[in-house]
């Protein structure tokens, strides 16, 4: 997920959001689905036999869509770095509400440690954001950053929803149809709006890239995220991405060239030292429910 940061952040510089989203969606659930059909199919009965599963199949990929849309605009006016430090800050807000809904996730917020740990969070990502917008000659980085705010919002009750069909369906068959579906609904919108053009001006080469980009980002954004949340739960896949900004930073400063200054590196330290605290022991609590 890391390096699939910078690649999002290329992508969205090149391509209207509408049609990134309805290419990389569509690439990655046309794989998801061959999978299935070759090593999944007896996913597909369980689907019939519990049609409430597609209300929720159907109800997830609206979600990932909304969250796409936002964050894909926010890279677009960030940078790839700002991105993973917001899937960062988003931690605390996703555990809240899993705790809100599910009993063995609750115990995990009663520890002080998890609240002065979101605490510098939520600090730190106000001083990264303050300090990007104040060397910006413009106000699309306090505009990208209300974007990835909206966006982890929508990903915390999206990953109840993951969490609960979990149950039911592995996480290919969640994949495959999220992905799909949400595709779709990103090429009618694209039609519907006439972005689609844009797609007959752009090289073939681009074009391939993006649909191999979106393949990538299925894979580690998606179905892997997915897989974690289903085998794990959501505190494991949010101490895993822990590591997320230190990966995309190396490959957004060689790959896009962006560079943060002083003040920023300071704030990202204490948004990831605040998610250590938060989440320090968590693991071990959540092994003992």
């Amino acid at each position: 997920m890391g390096i699939g940061f910078p690649i999002m952040r290329f992508m969205s510089i090149h391509f209207e959001t509408l049609n990134n989203n309805a290419v990389r969606f569509i690439s990655g659930g046309i794989l998801f689905i061959l999978i299935c059909l070759f090593k999944f199919r007896a996913e597909f009965k369980k689907i019939l036999k519990e049609p409430i599963l597609i209300f929720k199949l159907l109800l997830l990929s609206i979600f990932m869509t909304g969250n796409m849309y936002f964050f894909i605009n926010g890279l677009k006016n960030t940078s790839a770095l700002t991105g993973s430090l917001f899937v960062i800050l988003a931690m605390p807000l996703a555990i809240v509400m899993a705790s809100i809904f599910y009993r063995d996730e609750r115990k995990i917020i009663k520890k002080k440690n998890f609240y002065l740990g979101s605490f510098l969070a939520i600090m730190g990502s106000l001083i990264f954001i303050f300090y990007g917008n104040e060397n910006s000659n413009n106000t699309d980085f306090l505009k990208g950053s209300m974007f990835l705010g909206t966006a982890i919002f929508i990903q915390s009750i999206q990953n109840l929803l993951v969490k609960n069909v979990a149950k039911k369906l592995h996480a290919i068959i969640i994949s495959a149809s999220t992905a799909t579906l949400s595709g779709m609904i990103y090429l009618i919108l694209a039609t519907h709006t006439r972005t689609i053009i844009q797609l007959k001006e752009v090289g073939t080469g681009l074009l391939i890239g993006l649909g191999l980009a979106g393949i990538y980002g299925m894979l580690t954004g998606m179905l892997m995220a997915f897989y974690i949340v289903q085998k794990q739960g959501i505190i494991v896949f949010n101490l895993i991405q822990l590591i997320i900004p230190l990966s995309t930073a190396v490959v957004g400063y060689f790959a896009l060239g962006e560079k943060i200054n002083f003040h920023q590196g300071i704030g990202a330290l204490i948004v990831i030292g605040g998610s250590i605290i938060a989440l320090k022991k968590l693991e071990r609590v959540k092994n003992n429910v």
